[in-house]
């Protein structure tokens, strides 16, 4: 193993010890908060339905489907989440089973090493600043941002289904011109990832845009996404702007998922899965977007929007 992916690898358990430190405090500091108003409200543990999210979710995730929007879908359907701290949930709920996904595709893939760090560094710049401000936004705004949001990855799919793609290069490293691209492409994703638009899609058209081999979009976007997610992620637990019970499903669920599918089943047909959550995302994004448009019609004009401030994350 070189030097610079050992170093990358120390980097990464600190970045996921720290995360889950921060974690526990927060979700410490919640209870005694709920604890004080309400002696019997404690947040709990997931229910069986918010681990089999995690798993269903973070399984398909490793073999290239992607998380966020199904998991989006699911929670706005049934109704498990809240929608303005959904995109919370989904960060900081997803961030470990993608860390160990991170471990996994350096460890296999070949990448330049400095491309790699740069274009992670930008995204953590990107989603450290998204975070600040989705953290806050009302419920509204995060409906038609996350309705938008679910649109564009539903686009993605189907550009996936039909091999509209760009083919790709051989280089597994960028310099120069491309570079500069590739990290303003990073950053911008990362701030994209804080509101729910998974970035695995556009990592790979990206990185094919450039001349890069397809394969490298695995260890930039799962490498981009273990260093975003929690920096993002602990501005949404600061906040308490996500839900715990759901978040923990999704975490516990979702890492023996990654590791079954990367090791165990590897590859799948995934053309008709695929169709299935195209189906499914829109279905979500065009009911989030209703839903931003009753709650302007109801809303008494000049009055703060509905849920604008912080919520407990008791799921």
């Amino acid at each position: 193993m070189s030097a610079a992916k050992l170093t990358f690898f120390l980097l990464l358990g600190a970045v996921g010890v720290v995360f889950l430190v921060n974690w526990v405090a927060g979700v410490r500091r919640a209870r005694r908060e709920l604890s004080a108003g309400d002696p019997a409200a404690t947040p709990g543990s997931p229910t069986a339905a918010h681990l089999a999210i995690g798993f269903v979710t973070n399984f398909f995730d490793t073999l290239g489907i992607g998380s966020f929007a199904p998991t989006t879908s699911i929670f706005k359907l049934r109704r498990i989440v809240p929608d303005r701290i959904i995109p919370g949930t989904l960060n900081v709920g997803h961030t470990p089973p993608v860390i160990v996904q991170a471990f996994i595709y350096v460890a296999i893939i070949e990448v330049d090493m400095m491309t790699l760090t740069l274009l992670i560094g930008a995204s953590v710049a990107g989603a450290w600043l998204g975070a600040g401000v989705v953290a806050s936004w009302p419920r509204r705004k995060i409906q038609i941002g996350m309705g938008t949001a679910l649109l564009v990855a539903a686009s993605l799919m189907l550009m996936t289904q039909f091999d509209l793609f760009p083919a790709g290069g051989v280089a597994l490293g960028l310099s120069g011109p491309l570079l500069v691209v590739a990290v303003i492409g990073n950053f911008i994703l990362g701030a994209l990832m804080t509101l729910g638009i998974g970035m695995y899609a556009p990592s790979l058209i990206m990185i094919s845009l450039l001349g890069m081999n397809p394969r490298a979009a695995f260890p930039i976007m799962m490498g981009s996404c273990a260093f975003l997610m929690p920096v993002g992620s602990t501005r949404f637990v600061r906040k308490n702007s996500y839900a715990l019970r759901p978040a923990l499903g999704l975490a516990l669920g979702g890492i023996p998922a990654v590791l079954i599918a990367a090791y165990i089943v590897k590859e799948l047909p995934l053309a008709a899965i695929r169709w299935l959550v195209v189906v499914v995302v829109v279905y979500t994004a065009i009911s989030m977007l209703r839903s931003a448009r009753t709650e302007y019609r109801v809303q008494p004009p000049g009055e703060p929007p509905a849920e604008s401030g912080a919520v407990p994350p008791a799921g």
